[in-house]
């Protein structure tokens, strides 16, 4: 009995060469008929783009060995001179720009992708046409991860407006964008500078990895606000989570774990990445659902503590009031807007910080007249305060300037056209994929002189004062600019002043030579790197 199994597993697993032949064959015509049908009925007018391959569309290279491509194309080096440029993806979608103009399409398979480039397109599309082009897409692995919930990659619709203007209420009583949050700040930092003097004593010259160090400071300031407790660095616990939330990043970044938004099925696969990938997810799940579940017992209404607080408060006033789930007010939903703030919430503001430290690495004269701007207004007596910001105009600059060269999130966050529009002479068809190249913006010739160099004193007039630019949006732009962005200034400032004030970074001696292009992911991230400290 067990020989018969074996056989039929064989076979079922691993079955013919001409069966899997046959099944490509057939896979692969009924994909044409598919593309070439919809392309009739619907890419009519579309923006124009380089020529899609058949069933992989423009993205085919990554996904096709080099020796199939000929099974497409007749001159496959040509199409070799259509892709993008190897750097990564936010230079090579500025770079066709320059071929098919500032609105192009791409395909994903049989997806149409669109786009765009340039301040006054992106302001266009998400400003003036925002009931059109606020939606998100439906990307199979983020739908399985969110459940289409939350705040970051929910639907656009009166739910998600209900909620979102709920949490930014929320986080302001609990003191975004205000004075109140500084203690927290500044504790994270205290943290940060013991630990590193620690490590850089220990590394010998060798260079420090900053990433832990401050990962963890800026999760505590987003466990404060949200969990109403901040953890130890070392605690098991937190630690654990952190490091789950890090490696399943990765883990959906991974090309194999991206296959999922092709063959959502693989999501189920019992072995490799997909394996990894439920198993963090289950973990997550459980300590986010256990401090929900406590905040839940020892809920007093009448002086909640922390967001979780105030969200299990409007939970019941929402029953009370005859409100139902269906108004999006549940513990589910709550949730996923806890792993919101910390997932998108760490990483962005933890490589902007990172990308800080990097810049100042190599460019040590920006390094110290950021430091004797701290030192003539703040002194070594005390820590800088967000009631500097006026006062330290290069620093602001400094800051800046690295937020435009660097664009944690350069192609922002996918959109969605929600229905058929016109716009700019090009036909929007519903459920195309907005990609607002916000890269493009930042690195753009017509509003930045020299945009490839970095120049804090872009950002200053002919008195040294502070000049805020239109075309900067590092956080987005129109209804879905990123929630947290008082937030992150204020951690940006306070933790860069607050490092350039006790110390001195410089790259370890034989360093390798780093891309500046950074590691493209949920956000952009640098290379990773080390540094060595000297304290001042």
């Amino acid at each position: 009995m067990e020989a018969v199994f074996n056989k039929m597993w064989h076979e079922v697993v691993f079955p013919s060469v001409p069966f899997v032949s046959f099944t490509l064959f057939i896979i692969i015509v009924f994909s044409l008929l598919r593309q070439y049908r919809l392309s009739k009925q619907l890419f009519v007018n579309i923006p124009p783009g380089p020529k899609p391959l058949p069933v992989v569309g423009n993205f085919g290279s990554l996904l096709v060995p080099p020796f199939l491509l000929k099974l497409f194309v007749r001159k496959a080096e040509e199409y070799e001179k259509q892709r993008a440029s190897p750097l990564s993806p936010q230079v090579g979608l500025t770079d066709l720009s320059k071929v098919y103009g500032n609105v192009y399409s791409l395909f994903v398979g049989s997806q149409l992708v669109v786009v765009l480039n340039g301040y006054e397109l992106i302001r266009d599309a998400l400003s003036n046409h925002a009931e059109v082009f606020s939606d998100r897409p439906d990307i199979p692995l983020i739908t399985i991860l969110t459940k289409r919930k939350g705040i970051v990659f929910a639907p656009y619709g009166p739910i998600w407006r209900k909620q979102r203007k709920f949490c930014h209420m929320s986080l302001r009583n609990f003191g975004l964008g205000k004075l109140s949050l500084e203690p927290c700040i500044r504790e994270g930092f205290a943290m940060v500078k013991a630990e590193l003097l620690k490590r850089n004593q220990e590394a010998g010259g060798q260079g420090v990895d900053l990433t832990p160090l401050i990962s963890n400071a800026v999760s505590n300031v987003i466990s404060s606000i949200s969990l109403g407790q901040r953890f130890h660095h070392q605690d098991e616990e937190f630690c654990t989570q952190m490091n789950l939330m890090a490696h399943g990043l990765e883990i959906s970044m991974n090309s194999a774990a991206l296959l999922i938004n092709i063959f959502p099925w693989l999501y189920y696969v019992p072995c490799g990445v997909f394996k990894q990938l439920r198993q963090v997810e289950r973990d997550i799940t459980a300590f986010l659902k256990k401090i929900i579940a406590r905040h839940r017992a020892t809920l007093d209404p009448e002086n909640p503590r922390d967001f979780i607080d105030m969200y299990l408060v409007e939970m019941l006033t929402q029953q009370k009031t005859g409100g139902s789930e269906e108004d999006g007010f549940s513990e589910d939903y709550l949730f996923y807007i806890i792993g919101d703030l910390f997932i998108a919430g760490t990483d962005t503001t933890t490589n902007s910080i990172l990308w800080m430290v990097l810049y100042m690495c190599l460019h040590p004269d920006v390094q110290e007249n950021v430091q004797r701007e701290i030192d003539a207004v703040v002194g070594r007596g005390r820590l800088p305060s967000l009631t500097d910001k006026g006062t330290l105009p290069y620093t602001e600059a400094t800051i800046m300037e690295v937020q435009r060269m660097s664009v944690v999130v350069p192609l922002a966050i996918p959109h969605m056209a929600s229905k058929t529009t016109e716009f700019h002479g090009y036909t929007i068809p519903k459920g195309t994929v907005i990609l607002p190249n916000l890269w493009s913006v930042h690195r753009d010739p017509t509003v930045w002189e020299n945009p490839d160099d970095f120049n804090p004193s872009r950002f200053l007039d002919e008195q040294g004062q502070l000049l805020r630019k239109e075309y900067f949006i590092p956080f987005g732009i129109g209804r879905r600019v990123c929630m947290g962005e008082q937030l992150a200034k204020m951690e940006l400032f306070l933790m860069f002043t607050s490092l350039m004030q006790a110390f001195t970074f410089r790259l370890p001696e034989g360093h390798q030579p780093l891309s500046m292009h950074g590691r493209f992911g949920l956000t952009l991230a640098p290379c990773r790197f080390s540094v060595c400290v000297t304290p001042r």
